[in-house]
């Protein structure tokens, strides 16, 4: 089955996971700004991992026939320093017109602290003004609920968000209605430790269904698997779900969302497939 991958930080792996990834049916892929495995120190450091996502991943993927997109930001961890991250929020634009970017993220929250919220607040603000996509990071562990209802009042309070061009990711069991019912799409994120099993997200889907859920892999510095969407094919098989349903997680829905930006592109492998 032909998926895609709506979130993986492919900066971090080896070629060898695009290869093995194309072989599991893997047609696209969108790679969102996020922390290096340590702070930066300039915002130049951005520019350079800017200049990575939009110029050499794409090529690295296509060796494959993968497509890339990516998405552009300060993280939530290095959104601390307010100095730092307002030089890079106002380099963005500079990178905005590429044509493998889908908008501005993955914007959010790590400890749910003041100056996170204000930078999210400030990314906000650039995404409504040049009207792109958000893709939205939400905590970890115990502070994820908290973060969630943080980052959906800020959304709501904002008038010009639209809610259906907003995904909110890494949704687990207590915060995936938080997102849904206020009109977002979200995101399972399939990690071993701090996020969900490919199993956990399968319990997700039978409790509120198909309907704006996807579910990526992440894939980055942490323990992680390139291929847990893959696995998440298999587990709904596994539960006797119909490859319409299964198709609609892993490649309609995604589909659906991006192709809201200006700036997706059809990947060759989809251009039959979804007619």
């Amino acid at each position: 089955m032909q998926y895609i991958d709506p979130h993986i930080h492919m900066i971090s792996r080896v070629t060898d996971d695009y290869h093995r990834m194309a072989q599991c049916g893997c047609v696209a892929i969108s790679e969102p700004a996020f922390w290096a495995g340590f702070d930066r120190g300039s915002a130049e450091g951005f520019r350079d991992y800017f200049h990575h996502l939009v110029e050499v991943e794409p090529k690295r993927a296509a060796l494959f026939g993968i497509r890339h997109f990516s998405w552009l930001c300060i993280n939530a961890k290095e959104a601390e320093n307010v100095s730092l991250s307002r030089d890079v929020i106002a380099m963005i634009p500079e990178f905005l017109q590429r044509p493998n970017v889908l908008g501005i993220g993955e914007i959010g929250l790590n400890k749910n602290t003041k100056n996170e919220a204000t930078i999210f607040q400030e990314h906000m603000d650039l995404a409504a003004k040049t009207d792109e996509l958000i893709l939205i990071h939400t905590p970890h562990l115990e502070d994820k609920y908290k973060g969630t209802r943080m980052i959906v009042d800020m959304l709501k309070n904002d008038t010009r968000v639209k809610p259906h061009r907003v995904c909110i990711d890494h949704v687990e069991e207590h915060t995936v209605k938080l997102a849904l019912d206020n009109g977002f799409w979200c995101g399972m994120t399939l990690y071993p430790t701090t996020k969900c099993t490919p199993a956990r997200a399968v319990d997700i889907i039978e409790m509120v269904g198909t309907e704006k859920i996807m579910a990526n892999s992440a894939g980055d510095w942490g323990k992680s698997d390139p291929l847990a969407v893959p696995e998440l094919i298999l587990e709904m098989r596994r539960r006797g779900h119909p490859e319409t349903a299964i198709q609609k997680v892993v490649f309609d829905n995604p589909l659906e969302f991006f192709r809201q930006s200006a700036r997706w592109q059809e990947p060759f492998a989809l251009l039959n497939f979804s007619k």
